[in-house]
């Protein structure tokens, strides 16, 4: 199978390759152990595929990450109106498609909650496989190449599985992926529950185990608590999330639909995502899962600098206000209290552009992963995995690997 992924035109593709299936996964002769859970090196996760160069969760980007070395490639599922599990970070697919340019779709366009939030667009679970597959993927963010738009198709989580087999087979390093149930309550609720039909896929594959090459991921603790109740014996991992950061003060902000998961909202309990963090959180969770994926602003926070009216001061002079104009804060002990606990911790999500880092890295996005490496993360996840994996490079030969 051949992909239009145009991978040696993209920076550093080439010349890293080789070298980064070399560490993938940690491989190395050298036993000395790192600050991680298990000692080993920490993986690199294609948050979305290579969605740093081309629309996300397509076969391409999943492709593009894997021939620039990711150990894992990570779809969002969600559900179409006949009940076979895509790849979208939305059921809204006004997001991530260019469904809004198919005039025989606009009768479609409705407005309705999601998780409490409402949104207007056309939704995965009013389309059919095949009317999904007329659409095209579009990049979320205008920053990263547009001329993609629309080139690249929605696939199926059985194509992902099909594509991490074959490439495992030709590369022969072991790629795994890493599914998360999006949105599990909402689909419940609207029936076209998500959790039995990954489960089968996941066993028909032959991946019903904690040593098989896929890790299951959700925000909402009753869908891996469902997933574990029916058999599903791969390695769970519980997502935390919040809203933003308060620039002013470095601490993280909680607002709908970002405050707690929705199935928590649903049964009427009052706790934030951040009861997760604490040791009886994690110690909770240790009793379903493997391990957390929290939002890295738990790990390390960022902070301002407050001008004498108390503002967020403007450092580069750009005339915006964003992660660029603060610095990282101490760490919290969130990773050790997770190791404590038996968790391993994958937070996520790195990213290079400039806005998004913090002003203390100087601009060089692998600065950010190796203040999280040194921190002793299990794994990472990465819009750009080939930065990633430098960064992990430039850790590895620190720690004389």
């Amino acid at each position: 199978m051949s992909f239009a992924a145009p991978v040696h035109r993209l920076p550093l593709a080439a010349a890293c390759c080789s070298a980064l299936l070399l560490s993938a996964c940690g491989g190395s002769d050298d036993d000395k152990r790192l600050p991680t859970l298990d000692g080993a090196a920490p993986i690199v996760v294609a948050h979305r595929g290579a969605s740093g160069y081309l629309p996300e969760e397509t076969l391409e980007a999943y492709s593009l990450a894997i021939d620039l070395g990711a150990d894992v490639i990570e779809p969002d599922l969600i559900a179409t109106k006949d009940g076979v599990l895509i790849a979208r970070h939305d059921p809204n697919l006004a997001y991530s498609t260019d469904v809004a340019s198919h005039a025989e779709f606009a009768a479609r366009k409705k407005t309705i909650q999601v998780d409490g939030e409402t949104q207007t667009g056309w939704f995965a679970s009013d389309f059919t496989l095949a009317e999904i597959k007329t659409l095209g993927a579009i990049s979320t963010d205008a920053e990263r190449p547009q001329q993609y738009n629309g080139a690249y198709k929605i696939v199926t989580f059985q194509e992902i599985i099909d594509l991490v087999k074959a490439r495992t087979a030709s590369t022969g390093r072991t790629i795994a992926v890493y599914p998360e149930t999006k949105n599990p309550t909402y689909h419940r609720d609207i029936g076209l529950p998500l959790e039995d039909t990954l489960i089968a896929q996941i066993k028909a594959a032959g991946w019903n185990s904690k040593s098989a090459p896929i890790y299951v991921q959700s925000f909402e603790p009753s869908s891996l608590k469902y997933l574990k109740s029916k058999g599903l014996e791969t390695r769970l991992i519980q997502l935390i999330d919040a809203d933003d950061v308060n620039l002013k003060t470095g601490a993280l902000t909680f607002a709908a639909p970002y405050d707690r998961p929705y199935d928590w909202l649903k049964a009427g309990d009052t706790r934030l995502f951040s009861a997760m963090v604490t040791p009886a959180g994690l110690t909770e969770i240790k009793a379903y899962a493997d391990g957390i994926g929290p939002w890295k602003r738990y790990i390390i926070t960022v902070k301002g600098t407050l001008d004498a009216s108390g503002n967020v001061t403007d450092i580069n002079g750009d005339g915006k206000i964003n992660e660029a104009d603060t610095t990282s804060q101490p760490a919290t002990p969130l990773i050790a209290d997770a190791h404590k606990a038996g968790l391993f911790v994958h937070p996520y999500t790195f990213r290079n552009e400039q806005r998004r880092l913090a002003s203390d890295y100087k601009g060089d996005p692998k600065n950010e992963y190796l203040a999280f490496y040194r921190l002793g993360v299990d794994g990472v996840f990465a819009d750009f995995t080939d930065t990633a994996i430098a960064a992990r490079s430039t850790y590895l030969k620190e720690m004389g690997r």
